[in-house]
């Protein structure tokens, strides 16, 4: 016999619960109904030889009525069965599991690698943005903007700048995340690598569980290339820079990414000697040009070398110092430095997964490839987050991992949408977007302008003496619509939900003009880049309409 708690909605009264009832006991099978309107909840015990679950759900959703919108319980045989198995322990873990809980569902967590948390709460945003605060300090404390003032600064102790940094993470650890979960009896959190057996069984620390469900939500690591020699002269990467307590005097980092000038700029600030080794022609090659090329620009303003176009070729130890041999345009160059750090892109957490027991196939470099629900190619196996290699940030792993239980809780499709996403480089300037670029709408074929605003038209850059940068708008030339912009700007990223929301509601160009935006704000920026469709800023008086 097995039991089921099913979460049902639509019920407005006990009569509700009646007919409920009558529906079920007209199934073969059934050995006992428990129907409670207050509770939104029906208990029901059946015998699996004559009747499946699926079965009970649909004598449940079938007046149309009633909906069964999440299910729990456990056969009486074991203790092992869970409506939802997550493997991993990141923000798309979590979000799962607790929307799986909202739903009436148990949830078993099962993660090990990195601490629970995942990536960005241990080695990814959090102590990244807590030191680029610290270098960004310390560096504003040596550089002061403005005539008359002269400071200076000093690291007198860098590893308290890291134990800070350690406390950071094991606060937000504890408080975001174990005791989020650790008083909802629906979820268990336990440690160790989960190996799939099939289509809904997970092994794991010797032991089997059973779900109606299954999400992989391992996330990524450091994709490591190979270079002849890295491996034996040993590297850094975003995992293990962090725990640093001696600050590299140099240090070479591998990758024009976001994670390499992010480190690059931090490091660089805190007084190490940076190269960055970019193999294509400029940095952020996703990215346009224009704004790669600006972005570097400043970095180098602050003494960072950026070199473009280079091909590693050897690493080597000597010592306490890495060389590091490689072709600069062809031209054989050969650098040395205390550290290197590899930022060359990132990799699927695959494993330990089994996932040909299951039938789950990845792509490119162990990732798992999904529908608009979250669905792989099994129906009841769900994949979210960083493991998706599409978009790796901590809000669309735990949007992503939210839609994943609200589909397989509710057996339903519903779909992620990701028109507008908003993203951040944490450099100073900021690099920050959301839509499409210049190229991206030609592709797409859109009848479109853009208009680039620089900061020395915003009053706000103006009063603080700092003018780096510019905001870009792109706008649909048929509807006066934005379709896309793109922000090179100290806290630049502070501008984006307001572009981001005129987006997904078809706020018009006009519409921003005509908004009050606070004067020696810098959301000013945004009127002011808005008007220059069809002003020229420079023409108009403080507060320009």
């Amino acid at each position: 016999m097995k039991e089921l708690e099913l979460n049902i909605a639509g019920m407005t009264c006990d009569h509700c619960a009646v007919s409920i009832e009558k529906n079920l006991s007209k199934l073969n099978g059934i050995q006992k109904t428990d129907v409670s309107y207050p509770k939104g909840k029906a208990t029901v015990s059946f015998d699996e030889s004559t009747l499946d679950k699926a079965s009970v759900i649909e004598a449940v959703n079938q007046t149309g009525k009633y909906q069964v919108v999440g299910e729990s319980g456990k056969e009486q045989t074991g203790e092992n069965h869970y409506s939802l198995i997550i493997i991993g322990g990141g923000s798309a873990a979590f979000a799962a599991a607790i929307r799986a809980s909202e739903l009436g569902g148990t949830a078993l967590i099962i993660n090990k690698g990195l601490p629970t948390g995942g990536t960005c709460v241990n080695v990814g945003c959090v102590p990244s943005k807590t030191l680029i605060r610290t270098a960004e300090a310390f560096h504003n404390a040596s550089h002061p903007r403005f005539e008359g003032i002269e400071t200076t600064a000093t690291i007198s102790d860098f590893k308290k700048v890291i134990e800070q940094k350690r406390e950071m993470v094991r606060d937000l650890r504890q408080e975001k995340y174990v005791n989020v979960i650790k008083d909802d009896p629906s979820i268990t959190l336990i440690e160790g690598y989960g190996k799939l057996i099939q289509t809904n069984q997970v092994q794991v620390n010797n032991s089997t569980y059973t779900g109606e469900n299954i999400l992989i939500a391992t996330g990524a690591s450091p994709f490591i290339p190979e270079i002849p020699g890295l491996k034996e002269a040993g590297y850094l990467t975003n995992e293990s820079a962090y725990e640093l307590e001696e600050l590299p005097e140099e240090l070479i980092i591998l990758g024009g990414g976001y994670i390499a000038l992010e480190n690059a700029q931090l490091f660089s600030r805190l007084g190490s000697k940076v190269t960055v080794l970019q193999r294509s022609e400029h940095v952020l090659s996703d990215q346009p040009e224009e704004l790669a090329t600006a972005l570097t620009g400043y970095l180098e303003e602050e003494g960072l070398s950026i070199l473009t176009n280079t091909d590693i070729l050897e690493v080597t130890k000597t010592g306490n110092k890495r060389s590091i041999r490689f072709t600069l345009n062809g031209e054989g160059k050969e650098f040395k430095a205390d550290q290197i750090l590899v930022a060359t892109g990132r990799q699927g957490n695959t494993e330990h997964l089994n996932l040909e027991s299951a039938g789950i196939y990845t792509k490119g470099r162990g990732y798992i490839p999904v529908d608009e629900t979250m669905r792989t190619n099994v129906a009841n196996i769900f994949a979210a987050g960083d493991i998706l290699g599409e978009r790796q940030f901590v809000y669309t792993a735990a949007y992503e991992g939210k839609i994943a239980a609200e589909n397989a809780m509710r057996d339903s499709h519903g779909k992620a949408d990701f028109s507008v996403l908003p993203w951040v480089i944490f450099t100073d300037p900021q690099v920050a977007g959301v839509g499409m670029d210049e190229q991206q709408a030609e592709e797409a074929g859109v009848n479109y302008q853009a208009t680039k605003l620089t900061l020395d038209n915003v009053p706000r850059s103006i009063a603080a003496r700092d003018t780096r940068g510019y905001i870009k708008l792109i706008r649909n030339k048929d509807n006066d619509r934005l379709i896309g912009a793109r922000i090179l700007a100290p806290e630049g990223s502070e501008l984006l939900m307001e572009l981001a929301l005129a987006m997904r509601h078809g706020v018009t160009v006009q519409s921003l003009k005509s908004e009050f935006h606070p004067y020696l704000t810098l959301s000013e920026g945004i009127k002011l880049a808005a008007l220059t469709f069809d002003k020229d800023v420079k023409k108009l008086s403080c507060c320009a309409v």
